[in-house]
């Protein structure tokens, strides 16, 4: 299974920056925290860090997400970004499971889920939705879960359309 900082590093340079860009069009306070966060780990004091061009920063932005000490960053930027702006595509994935949410966020996930509804879920994500944002998505939320779903773990494995690499 693939980290969140592993998932930032292998995304196209093109969906890297969309989702940067729609994190700072859509949740500027959640952008500015990222940037801040970077700029600490850099050693740096974020107001300065704040004044490079914005194609600048978040070029560093992303290669700093890559590293595994920013984890953590990562995760809040991919969870930002998929709940603020992929929200359609998460509702039909947790819609399909039959898995009950609010704006696609969900309070209590099951510890297991049926494999043929996992299956009619992604399905559906790959045929409806971009297949790279899809990917994020998928091997993203099997990363974020605190006890994976083995259904998901083997399909985003055994899946050949499901690998970022």
């Amino acid at each position: 299974m693939m980290t969140l900082n592993e998932i930032i590093g292998f995304v196209s340079p093109e969906l890297a920056n969309e989702i940067l860009d729609d994190v700072f069009a859509s949740d500027k306070a959640l952008y500015k925290s990222i940037s801040a966060e970077v700029a600490t780990a850099l050693r740096l004091r974020p107001v300065f860090f704040e004044q490079k061009p914005r194609n600048e920063r978040n070029k560093i932005i992303l290669d700093m997400l890559t590293r595994p000490r920013m984890q953590t960053t990562a995760a809040t930027l991919l969870r930002g970004w998929l709940v603020k702006t992929e929200a359609p595509m998460l509702s039909d994935f947790l819609d399909t499971l039959e898995i009950k949410h609010i704006n696609a966020v969900v309070e209590d996930f099951p510890e297991t889920v049926d494999e043929t509804k996992l299956n009619q879920a992604v399905d559906k994500l790959l045929e409806k939705y971009p297949h790279e944002k899809v990917l994020v998505y998928l091997n993203s939320f099997s990363a974020m879960n605190d006890s994976p779903w083995e259904s998901l773990s083997k399909r985003l494995h055994d899946d050949k359309r499901l690998q970022l690499v």
